[in-house]
């Protein structure tokens, strides 16, 4: 488990950041959003093969996990070969949950290199019109 906030996401930089995920396990990123709006967006590729990816939404660490909102449903991502790209618009404040699932692996960990960004909205306030 890897919690992030927007401001941490903010100044990741340019680089990516790795997870070994162990075979038969999953590793997860909450990522905790107060304002509305953003736009999460990830970029990942796996090595020596593929890894499942799915985005979880939950209101607050209280939310039971059978009222979370599944956002991207569990899908094996052949991130070996080509690299993933996605994103998701923040529309409630809460947790979004990226997960990489391994548990279908029963001998062969993964590393995950992954990158992630926050986009503001940009909102015109007409402030450079003459």
């Amino acid at each position: 488990k890897l919690p992030l906030t927007v401001e941490e996401i903010l100044n990741f930089g340019e680089g990516n950041r790795e997870l070994f995920i162990k075979s038969s396990t999953y590793s997860i990123i909450p990522i905790t959003v107060a304002e509305m709006g953003l736009t999460i967006s990830w970029i990942f590729s796996s090595d020596p093969k593929s890894i499942s990816f799915s985005v979880v939404y939950q209101e607050s660490e209280d939310t039971p996990l059978d009222q979370c909102k599944v956002l991207i449903p569990m899908t094996r991502c052949n991130s070996h070969k080509e690299t993933i790209r996605g994103q998701v618009k923040v529309r409630n404040s809460g947790i979004y949950t990226l997960i990489f699932d391994n548990t279908f692996s029963r001998f062969i960990s993964k590393r995950v290199f992954y990158h992630l960004t926050i986009e503001r909205p940009v909102i015109y306030d007409g402030s450079d019109f003459p």
